[in-house]
């Protein structure tokens, strides 16, 4: 068995573990944890942050220099899973005003400027945690690291190459109704996980907000569980975000684009779970 090295800590309002297999420099997972860490600093709206002094600037109406790169590398990622997800992921929204999202804003790469139209305000909480894992794991990659498993919290996983046995990382998924049971099993590689759910503990945990769906500003209440598997932990955490808000139609068109690393468990006619992944689709 390979030596492990394990580091826990605080982060993105979770738990997050790093558990680094093989040899490998203890400084690697050291900054790889400095690098949610960053993310968590930049992109946090419950104290002052990059984002915060952005929202405060879209919220006035005005244009202003996204000068935090790491803000910056997120809200290129954010302008291009928008795109990705036919605008069902939405971290921009405006709770008086239904329907005023990302649309409204306007992003220029290139010169680092952010605007919009209507006041708006930027929430990168869940996306961030994929986001942060995907560095982290960059940071490991570089350091040479060849198997590791990173989470923050239990619903967003990143993995890098195989696991220390051999073969693909196992990850189990409980069904949210039934905790005796499992939802789905899946192996990774080099991916990323990501769970977004409306049933289930984790969906009642204190604080937890309602998940909003960004074309009206309703509250999704279906029972539904989704999972995304990409090689990006930011694109999958916003494509299980846009599989939850979806619609039937929506959901639809979305599991089109790669059937087979995208599911969505709807409950509201539970009675064969839990299936086999290759006869996962939308129910």
């Amino acid at each position: 068995m390979k030596a492990i090295q394990t580091e826990r800590f605080a982060a993105m309002g979770t738990r997050a573990e790093l558990h680094l297999f093989g040899p490998g420099d203890r400084d690697a997972l050291l900054s790889a944890r400095r690098a949610i860490e960053a993310v968590d600093d930049a992109l946090t709206i419950h104290r002052p942050s990059a984002t915060t002094m952005i929202n405060e600037c879209l919220m006035a109406g005005l244009s202003c220099v996204v000068d935090d790169p790491v803000l910056l590398d997120a809200l290129i990622e954010i302008e291009a899973a928008h795109a990705l997800t036919r605008g069902l992921f939405d971290p921009a929204a405006d709770i008086a005003r239904p329907g005023v999202g990302w649309g409204v804003i306007s992003f220029d790469r290139d010169a680092a400027r952010i605007q919009a139209s209507r006041r708006v305000a930027l929430d990168l909480g869940g996306f961030g945690k994929g986001f942060a894992l995907d560095r982290a794991c960059r940071v490991l990659k570089e350091a040479g690291a060849t198997s590791a498993f990173l989470c923050a919290g239990e619903s967003s996983i990143a993995v890098v190459g195989e696991h220390p046995l051999g073969g693909g990382w196992p990850v189990a998924i409980p069904h949210p109704l039934h905790p005796d049971r499992f939802l789905a099993e899946f192996e990774l590689r080099d991916e990323a996980l990501s769970i977004s759910a409306t049933v289930g503990a984790g969906a009642n945990a204190p604080e937890r907000a309602a998940m909003i769906r960004p074309t009206d500003a309703s509250h999704v209440t279906a029972p539904r569980c989704t999972v995304a598997i990409d090689r990006s932990g930011a694109r999958a955490e916003a494509m299980s975000t846009a599989l939850l808000v979806a619609d039937d139609d929506q959901a639809g068109r979305l599991l089109d684009g790669d059937p087979a690393r995208r599911f969505v468990f709807d409950f509201s006619h539970e009675t064969t779970m839990p299936v086999q992944p290759g006869e996962m689709a939308l129910q």
